[in-house]
């Protein structure tokens, strides 16, 4: 490195611009790449009101078979209730970017103007951090109310993503959900979380106690087999 620095070597001083514009380079490559990795609002394909595109799983977290039978629930909800709710997957945010601002302005870029938002519902997730949230237009909020959506995103999406990421279980069960919801039934709630207790572990079995026991007797024993012995000599050398 002394050498390449050193301006006595004359080929020395034209390697020292080239390797000096190889990692410029290379790091203004590693700048421009990562934001691109990110999934920006406006990078998302375009979409509207009545269009037949029910899943964008940009995050690849859906398998094929689930995709159709989720867009075909979605679409026989749309044509029963007008209701059109779609499922938004990515993987990525830009910076500064969150789940709820995501879905927020992804609802103002697909459907501009009030008309065109009054029966739309967005669903979005990211799967590099399991964050969801999800955007009601004003005349579904008429049976998808504000509390029932959040649970629908923070609780229905969420539980099955807490028992390892379970994808296909968590979109299936926001559908099954909304639309019970949306066609005008009873709100089911969200999944009933049970913790397991192992009442093995609870209490000591016969056979650990008998092990235990016969450690224990060991263990004095051969105190004992040490003490004793010392205690009678210098109790014979006094």
């Amino acid at each position: 490195m002394i050498q390449l620095l050193n301006p006595k070597f004359g080929w020395q001083r034209v390697l020292n611009p080239l390797v000096l514009s190889f990692f410029g380079l290379l790091i203004s490559a590693q700048l421009w790449v990562s934001p691109a990795l990110a999934t920006g609002v406006y990078t998302m394909p375009s979409l509207s009101a009545g269009d037949p595109t029910w899943v964008i799983d940009d995050a690849n977290v859906l398998s094929r078979l689930v995709q159709g039978k989720l867009s075909n629930q979605l679409s026989e909800l749309a044509d029963a209730t007008g209701y059109e709710v779609r499922y938004v997957t990515i993987h990525r945010f830009d910076y500064g970017e969150t789940a709820q601002t995501f879905v927020d302005k992804l609802f103002e870029k697909w459907f501009p103007t009030p008309e065109a938002q009054a029966n739309q519902v967005i669903v979005l997730l990211d799967n590099l951090t399991n964050t969801s949230a999800i955007h009601v237009g004003d005349a579904a909020k008429t049976l998808l109310t504000d509390a029932i959506a959040e649970s629908v995103a923070q609780e229905t999406l969420q539980v099955p993503l807490r028992q390892g990421d379970k994808y296909q279980q968590a979109f299936s069960d926001v559908s099954d959900r909304l639309a019970v919801v949306l066609s005008g039934g009873p709100d089911p709630g969200p999944p009933v979380v049970t913790e397991k207790v192992n009442v093995e572990g609870t209490f000591t079995s016969a056979e650990e106690t008998d092990t235990n026991s016969a450690t224990l007797i060991v263990i004095v024993l051969l105190i004992a087999a040490t003490i004793i012995p010392m205690v009678t000599y210098f109790w014979y050398v006094r």
